[in-house]
């Protein structure tokens, strides 16, 4: 029977310690496994990631691809329909739809899209609005502060 009385590992699987540079007679002795010169036989030596032995990395073998415009600006997207769980005659703003959990807090700005139908007067102010969600809050009694 197994009990932690009496575990051991499989004969052969733990091998001793490889002891280097403990002189001649241990046969590890003088360059201990460290081969003759190079920079492998250095103390300190090390590789920095990537790095192919002088060859030209693959990081800068392959192309560059696309551009990252820096003065990009991302909007949160609310359409028109998510507006109709507020209560009419409502001021919506960015903190008002972050407060429902229509926006994330990481997106500075917001537009409302015309997708959907609103049946509430209601008074948006955010960024933007596109025309089409313009003419639906409007049509429904509400107003637009851009």
């Amino acid at each position: 029977m197994l009990t932690l009385s009496n575990l051991s590992p499989h004969p052969g699987s733990k091998k001793p310690k490889k002891r280097v540079g403990r002189g001649q007679g241990s046969g590890r002795g003088k360059t201990a496994t460290s081969g003759m010169n190079g920079a492998k036989s250095r103390s300190g030596y090390g590789i920095r990631p990537g790095f192919e032995g002088g060859q030209m990395p693959l990081q800068r073998r392959l192309p560059k691809r696309g551009f990252n415009n820096i003065f990009k600006k991302q909007y949160a997207i609310v359409n028109v329909k998510d507006l109709d769980r507020f209560e009419a005659g409502t001021k919506v703003d960015r903190d008002k739809l972050i407060e429902a959990g229509l926006v994330a807090k990481k997106y500075p700005l917001v537009k409302i899209l015309g997708n959907g139908e609103v049946t509430k007067a209601l008074t948006v102010a955010v960024d933007k609005v596109s025309e089409s969600a313009g003419r639906k809050i409007l049509a429904s009694g509400g107003t637009v502060e851009e």
